[in-house]
């Protein structure tokens, strides 16, 4: 039984202990944190619906340069913008808009994720430190493109 526990412990020694974690934080906590540090702020902006999200979340956002990059340089918000709770940001109230019995939208990612009047998910919008966006995209963008956009955006 020993012997076993001890094999058991040494496998578990040598098996890396995970892929590299993605800091995520809420609108709430940006204000604070750009006390702290002035960064530029990534906002991916999704549904549960959406397919290219969902591709986009199990390939850019796992890609360990790209996680690496961001918690490094960046502040990473990852917003659904079907979430129904109010937030506050910027000195301002957002609110979940209703547009059916069981769709709506929130309207901080309107506000944040439309482009020539639409709003096409996934949605990428960049922050500079004063909270004005200062780049929008409405498309799944693959990994090798993301970090050449995360490259230009911290010049």
């Amino acid at each position: 039984m020993r012997k076993k526990l001890l094999l058991l412990l040494l496998l578990f020694s040598v098996i890396p202990s995970g892929f590299a974690q993605l800091n995520v934080v809420s609108f709430e906590q940006i204000d604070s944190l750009q006390n702290i540090e002035k960064r530029k702020v990534v906002v991916f902006i999704h549904t549960d619906w959406c397919q290219f999200c969902h591709a986009m979340k199990n390939t850019t956002f796992k890609n360990e340069s790209i996680i690496k990059e961001l918690n490094n340089t960046f502040y990473f918000i990852d917003f659904n913008a079907e979430e129904k709770r109010t937030i506050i940001f910027n000195n301002a109230s957002f609110k979940f808009k209703s547009t059916g019995n069981t769709s709506g939208i929130h309207e901080l990612a309107m506000q944040l994720g439309t482009i020539n009047k639409q709003l096409n998910y996934p949605a990428i919008c960049v922050l500079n430190s004063k909270n004005e966006i200062i780049f929008q995209d409405n498309n799944y963008i693959k990994p090798k493109e993301f970090q050449l956009i995360l490259e230009k955006l911290k010049e």
